[in-house]
Formats: C-alpha cells, structure tokens, sequence
C-alpha cells in the first residue's frame, strides 16, 4: 500500500501544506494567513494550532489520499524546538509564543496523526539534503537569507541539531570590532538588515533610484524585488549595501569552511532567489579566496538551493520521514 507524508511550513505570514510521496513528488497543496486579519497580535498559540491543522486538512481533501495512507506529518517553526516532545521554545515572529508552546501534542490531537517538528531552517536543509541542491553531499551548511539570517548543519549526513536545540544559528555568529561592541552576522547581511540600511538612505535622499522605485508601490516595504530592481537601475546605495553583506557572507563561510571543511554551502531564501547568481558568484569568488586550504578550492561548492517555493514543506515531508523511520513500530 502506498504510503504519504505532509510537509508544513509555519511562516509569519503564511502557513504551506503539502501531500507528497515518500520520494517527494507533491500531489497537492494548500496554503492560508498564518493571522486573522487585525488579530496577529492577540492571537493564541491553541488557535493557531487550529489553523494549521486545517490547513492540513485541506491538502489532504485536494489530494484525495486516505488518511490511514498517511504516515506522519513534519512541521517546519520558525524557532527553536525539542525534537523529542514538539515543544517550540520560543518563535520570535509569532506574537505569543515568547514562552513557548507544545506545537506537536497539539497537532497531534487535532490530527489524529504522528506529528513531528523542528525549526524550520534544519527543515529547509533537511529537504535540500533529501531532495534537492545538497543530495549529493553529506557534509553541508546551509545559510538563509531572509528577514533574517538563518543557517543549518548536516555532518555525516545527519543533522546536527544541538545539545539545546540551537545547533546552525549561524547568524548570530559575531563580528568583532576593536573597540566597538560586537555584531552579528544577521544585522549585516540579511535581507531585512539590507531592507533597514536601505530605508535609512530614502528617507535621507540619498538614493533617489530607490525612492523612485518604492513610489511605484502600494506600500513602502523594501523586498528582495525591490532590491533586485535597485540593483538593476544602477543604483550606488543598493549596490555598496549589497557588496557588504556579500564580504559578510564570504568571510564567514570562509571561516565556516576552514572550521568544520564541509563538501558543500547551500545559500537560499528569497534574497538568493530573487537575485541568483549575481549574487552568489561574488561571495563564492571572495569566500574560496580566504580558504585555508588552497589546493582543496575546488572540492568546495557553493551552491543555490534548489527547491524554491516547496522547500518548507518538502522539508516537512523529509523531517517525517526521518523521524517516522526512528520510531518503535
């Protein structure tokens, strides 16, 4: 009998399901706000766990598969989290989950199915690693550059989670400044510390091509578009903003490189996608320039990650299977 497994991706903004077979072929997916409108704020954990649960309820009617067919569900949260009981620690952009929340009971009731969850960057490797841009390797970092700046670690092909569940934080690895207090990598090179450094020059006039550009919008937000169109108007703020999280980046998987010589840098997230190689190919140049071992540059690929919009819950599916295969029968 076939067997299937759901994949979710819990995001700020949305929620992502998917139904896909064991070898990661989707067959449906559903999606809908993370929030009510207006009522992000007050919110509780409980009924988003509802949400969610109904989220995968609706995969599961678009793709008609019976639910005894369905071995475990995976659940990609945007904190860090105890594998072994589903408690998220914390969730730093969902409004009340400060003091953590038991996220897999719950899904697990609402379900009536085995749930497992993790952070969702480990999710996000784990899905490369099982289908995507890292299967050839079993030694991999991945970084992410979104809002924030979020990495994982998979060495011997498993990953590496940590003795407190925050193993690949790798943005929160700091910068040292003589005589200053340090910064972490995350408030350099992450789309959102761009987006900030970016406002910061429109409302100063200093980038006219940006202010240009953002008026075309109906709001004021600075996305990865927005900085992709930047760059392509020649704009000099953009560009010497981008530069600098592009050492920032090369210096660090440099270092990373030299630290733990993994085969392979997966970098996504929506920055990566949206610019591609253009971005990429300056902090490969940069990074394999700082290695330790010279003669071994060419074994090191730094590559973009491969499975665009489904990695959150093609992740999920891949953590399902993961951990669906470790449990007793």
């Amino acid at each position: 009998m076939q067997s299937y497994y759901l994949g979710v991706d819990l995001g700020g903004t949305k929620i992502l399901a998917a139904v896909a077979t064991p070898e990661g072929q989707i067959l449906a997916r559903a999606k809908r706000k993370t929030f009510p409108r207006t009522r992000a704020a007050t919110f509780p954990p409980q009924a988003l766990a509802q949400r969610i649960a109904q989220t995968v309820e609706d995969a599961l009617d678009k793709a008609a598969v019976p639910r005894t067919q369905v071995r475990a569900v995976g659940v990609g949260a945007p904190g860090p989290t105890d594998i072994r009981t589903g408690h998220v620690l914390y969730a730093v952009n969902l409004p009340g989950w400060d003091a953590g929340f038991d996220l897999g009971p719950t899904l697990q009731e609402l379900l009536h199915l085995p749930v497992f969850v993790d952070n969702d960057v480990n999710v996000g490797l784990l899905g490369e690693a099982t289908f995507g841009a890292a299967r050839p390797y079993r030694d991999v970092v991945g970084l992410f550059v979104g809002t924030g700046l979020g990495g994982a670690i998979i060495l011997d092909g498993k990953l590496r989670r940590g003795f407190r569940w925050s193993a690949g934080e790798v943005g929160h690895t700091f910068l040292y400044r003589p005589g200053k207090k340090p910064k972490d990598v995350e408030r350099v090179a992450s789309r959102g510390a761009m987006s900030k450094k970016l406002a910061k020059a429109v409302r100063q006039g200093k980038s006219p091509i940006l202010a240009e550009i953002l008026a075309q919008r109906p709001d004021d937000r600075i996305t990865s578009g927005v900085i992709r169109r930047a760059l392509a108007a020649g704009d000099p703020i953009t560009q010497k903003v981008v530069a600098r999280a592009q050492k920032t980046l090369a210096v660090w998987i440099a270092s990373i490189a030299n630290f733990l010589d993994p085969e392979a840098f997966i970098l996504g997230g929506g920055l990566v996608e949206s610019l591609g190689e253009s971005f990429l190919q300056p902090i490969r140049e940069q990074a394999l320039a700082l290695l330790f071992i010279e003669y071994r540059k060419d074994d090191l690929a730094i590559l973009p990650a491969g499975l665009g919009d489904d990695a959150g819950v093609l992740g999920g599916v891949a953590l399902a299977l993961e951990r669906s295969s470790q449990e007793p029968a």
